[in-house]
């Protein structure tokens, strides 16, 4: 057996946590995880940084980065004005086509997949001290599935219930190549970081420390 399935695929299971929610642990390879860490190194430089959004009075301990569609909280535009009022980088083209892999991974409807269009990316890079408070991906008009990658170090990630940011919850590790995905009855499950793993980042990864997460949204926005 040990010719046959890596200790990591063993150790890892694919999992689905709820209807609709579901964890592919290494789906992607060390090579792709460097190639989207250099992507994410250049989206960095502009036109419109990687910044803390504010929450109230208060500032995420994650800085973001988007592409498409700028999200700051509960609004999305085209032009960062909570920046330097900049237009976002466009949605690329192969990065739609990397969604409807992972709706085809995680749900083996070719239907679903055919006709996932995201338009949105946010690329939040975690520090070893940061953390993302239990919450819900409201914003979008549309109900179509969240997307979530992992690259970098492991994380704690909490996927909750749709009604409140209580138990019943659910703590998983998603590594470095995770894939996530949330849609259906599980679209609107509150979910967060609550821990960092620093050190856990995989040499060949790209990422000599944090974590960067791409979530792919779509918005169901026009303009």
């Amino acid at each position: 057996m040990s010719t046959l399935f890596s200790e990591s695929f063993l150790q890892r299971p694919r999992r689905e946590l709820a209807p609709g929610a579901v964890w592919v642990p290494d789906w992607l390879s060390t090579e792709e995880q460097r190639w989207l860490v250099d992507r994410f190194h250049e989206w960095g430089r502009g036109p419109v940084p990687p910044r803390a959004a504010k929450i109230g009075a208060g500032e995420m301990s994650v800085q973001t980065v988007c592409l498409g569609w700028h999200w700051q909280p509960y609004a999305y535009s085209r032009e960062a004005t909570d920046v330097n009022g900049n237009r976002v980088l466009e949605f690329p083209e192969w990065m739609v086509r990397l969604g409807r892999k992972a709706i085809l991974e995680a749900t083996g409807d070719p239907e679903a997949a055919a006709g996932y269009t995201p338009d949105t990316a946010l690329v939040n890079y975690y520090t070893g001290d940061s953390k993302m408070g239990m919450h819900q991906d409201r914003d979008e008009q549309s109900t179509q599935p969240v997307v979530s990658i992992s690259i970098g170090d492991t994380c704690q990630f909490r996927f909750g219930n749709t009604v409140n940011r209580n138990k019943p919850y659910q703590d998983i590790s998603l590594a470095s190549g995770d894939l996530f995905v949330f849609g259906g009855p599980s679209r609107l499950a509150y979910h967060g970081v609550t821990k960092i793993l620093p050190g856990t980042a995989p040499a060949a990864c790209g990422m000599a420390t944090g974590r960067i997460n791409i979530t792919m949204r779509v918005t169901g926005l026009e303009g």
